[in-house]
Order: C-alpha cells, then sequence, then structure tokens
C-alpha cells in the first residue's frame, strides 16, 4: 500500500501543480487511497520531495520545470521527427513511430499536457492517446498531423 500511495503521489505531482499536503490528500482520496496529513508528511519527506522557488508546487528533487514555449516546441520536434501515421478510433488515437521512437513521443506528449489528451501508453512503436471524446480526439490528430505535416 505504501509503495502504491507513493507512487500516486509521484504521478500527481508531476500532473498537477500540488502545493500543500491537503491538495495531495485530497487527490489520493478521489483515487481511493485513504491516508492521514501525517502519512503524506512522511511520504513527502522519504520521496525527498521539494517546492519550487516560483509557485510553490511540489516537485521531485532536481526536476528542471521547463517553460510552456519549450514543452510545446519540444512536442511539435518530436512529432516532426518521429510521427510515421495516426489513426482514431471514436475517442482513442493510435499513433506509429519508427522502432524505438514510441517512448520518446509519448513522454512529450505527456510533458506537453494537451487539453485533448488524458494519457498515453507507449511500445515499440506505437503509441496509444486516450482523449475525452470524439471530438477531442480529432482536434487532436488534427493537431498532430500539422506539426508532423501529414
Amino acid at each position: 500500500m505504501k509503495a502504491r500511495r507513493q507512487g500516486l503521489i509521484l504521478e500527481l505531482i508531476e500532473r498537477e501543480h500540488l502545493h500543500s499536503q491537503e491538495e495531495i490528500l485530497r487527490r489520493l482520496q478521489h483515487r481511493g487511497v485513504a491516508a492521514t496529513q501525517a502519512t503524506i508528511s512522511r511520504d513527502i519527506k522519504t520521496l525527498g520531495l521539494v517546492k519550487r522557488s516560483g509557485d510553490g508546487a511540489y516537485q521531485r528533487p532536481g526536476s528542471d520545470v521547463a517553460s510552456r514555449e519549450i514543452v510545446q516546441s519540444a512536442l511539435e520536434r518530436a512529432v516532426a521527427d518521429f510521427l510515421r501515421r495516426v489513426d482514431r478510433v471514436q475517442q482513442l488515437v493510435v499513433l506509429r513511430t519508427g522502432a524505438g521512437q514510441a517512448q520518446p513521443l509519448a513522454l512529450a506528449i505527456d510533458r506537453a499536457q494537451l487539453p485533448e489528451a488524458i494519457g498515453t501508453i507507449a511500445g515499440d512503436d506505437t503509441i496509444l492517446v486516450i482523449t475525452r471524446d470524439d471530438r477531442r480526439a480529432a482536434a487532436l490528430v488534427k493537431r498532430l498531423e500539422t506539426f508532423a505535416g501529414l
């Protein structure tokens, strides 16, 4: 349970800007994980989390926070370099890359925190991007095809 909870904490702080232990506690409770504030405090210490100087949100030590423009530029480069084909089935988008290129592209998509994408699952040359609905899936396909010049 401890490892699962700590893994969720790391996932939460990477996806959201959480500024307090109370915010972390609420997000964990929404995911069905019961914990106390004291437990969260110990987890933060064990994980070595620190607060960013800019906005006070928790982060892993040594994490460099890239600006929105840098993250967007990295996504555009990754899509242009790696994306070979895009297919959509309802709210699911399947991206094809060259061998070994799915992981870096999926990471760029995740870091960009695109409003259309909930998350990615990457293999060696294929990425599954899950969106909330058909409309957002279509918008994501259009965005990625534009970046890739497809």
